[in-house]
């Protein structure tokens, strides 16, 4: 199982997800914001008061939503940080 360590929002419904292992993972989460419990999320400014929750091991909302961190780690692009090299 995986846990995100540290989130940044980036724009829109783009969030910067770093996790335990060390990979740092975008993911645009509009495609997912379906349901009661997210309908609020479509708002942009909410969609940004996210928070890291340490006990939940994924970012979480104000209204409780939070969406499982291996479902981010799976639907997340990699992203490839200042001290990683591209070798090929």
């Amino acid at each position: 199982m995986h846990y995100v360590k540290q989130a940044e929002y980036i724009d829109g419904y783009r969030v910067t997800l770093t996790f335990e292992d060390g990979n740092v993972k975008i993911i645009d989460l509009l495609p997912y914001l379906e349901g009661e419990v997210f309908e609020p999320l479509k708002n942009p400014n909410y969609f940004k008061d996210f928070k890291v929750d340490f006990d939940a091991d994924t970012i979480v909302w104000p209204n409780g939503a939070d969406f499982s961190p291996d479902f981010l780690y799976e639907k997340g692009q990699s992203y490839l940080t200042g001290n990683e090299q591209k070798f090929g």
